[in-house]
């Protein structure tokens, strides 16, 4: 199947720049049928996503039906809702068979593009954002080693085009900002941030289940805090990408680092500085607000 499959260019998509494989199920995408109990979980690419789809799909299912843990991997669990590519069935394909419930359904679309159906059935929606600097290296590497994304070029030169927004599911600064500003009139949308999760996973916990109305026992909160740590998602097969056959993980694995702070690995001094003056002059009329260390 994967021959089939191969590094794609990016277009300009209603304002936003995508790829085909996000865009050639767009009228099935759109007419998608939300239900009052779907769970969306919304992000930006690499902000963390799969981090807490794992969390949802333990809290949901991790004591009724343990075995798929096991036997499943997560991407089929959580399946993506605007992915389509050939040899494969489409997110909306594997969504309208799922037969669990909830279904928690995975996007990277930016607000204005989310099936309007949604906001209709007022399904709950969880996003995560993850401070620019870090999702600037962790898209790097993943599109180093995704083979459906376009060629990443050099760090210096990818830099160079996230800062313009010319990267798949376009500008992360359009992305969190609209998020966020939707939020503000929208009481079903819970706005999370990666640092935060990083700190303290379990207090992030009590946040989500409140908002998702669940009171899981003491002990149950404890097993999914441990088994969401980085370190064990990154050797459980079923959700370290290892299941995935569009990653080669000998460029880069999937779950990498999974920390606060790694773009310093990463940026010159030049860079950094450049990249906060065009950072004020892209947020200044937001008061959204990121850590970049902690």
């Amino acid at each position: 199947m994967m021959e089939s499959l191969s590094r794609p260019t990016l277009f300009d998509f209603h304002g936003v720049c995508m790829t085909n494989y996000f865009t050639d199920n767009w009228e099935n995408v759109q007419n998608f049928r939300a239900r009052p109990d779907d769970i969306v979980l919304a992000s930006y690419p690499k902000a963390g996503n799969t981090w807490v789809s794992y969390i949802l799909d333990l809290l949901y299912f991790g004591q009724t039906s343990p075995e798929r843990q096991s036997s499943v991997p997560l991407h089929e669990r959580v399946p993506f809702l605007e992915i389509q590519m050939s040899g494969y069935p489409s997110g909306v394909d594997v969504l309208n068979e799922l037969t669990t419930y909830p279904r928690i359904i995975k996007t990277h679309l930016p607000v204005q593009f989310l099936p309007k159906s949604f906001w209709e059935q007022n399904s709950k929606i969880i996003y995560v954002a993850r401070n620019a600097k870090d999702s600037a290296v962790s898209y790097f590497h993943f599109d180093r080693m995704n083979k459906v994304q376009p060629e990443p070029g050099s760090w210096e030169s990818f830099l160079q085009r996230f800062m313009e927004g010319k990267m798949v599911f376009g500008s992360w600064y359009e992305h969190v900002r609209g998020w966020w500003e939707k939020k503000q009139s929208c009481s079903n949308i819970l706005y999370l941030f990666y640092e935060d999760l990083i700190e303290d996973t379990e207090q992030e916990l009590v946040r989500i289940c409140s908002f998702l109305g669940l009171s899981p026992t003491t002990e149950l909160k404890k097993q999914v805090t441990e088994k969401v740590q980085f370190d064990n998602m990154k050797n459980n097969k079923m959700v370290n990408g290892s299941a995935d056959e569009v990653f080669d993980l000998k460029i880069s694995p999937f779950m990498r680092k999974g920390r606060v702070g790694d773009w310093k690995n990463h940026f010159t001094v030049q860079q950094d500085e450049q990249f906060n003056e065009d950072y004020k002059k892209k947020m200044k009329n937001t008061d959204l607000q990121f850590r970049t260390v902690l």
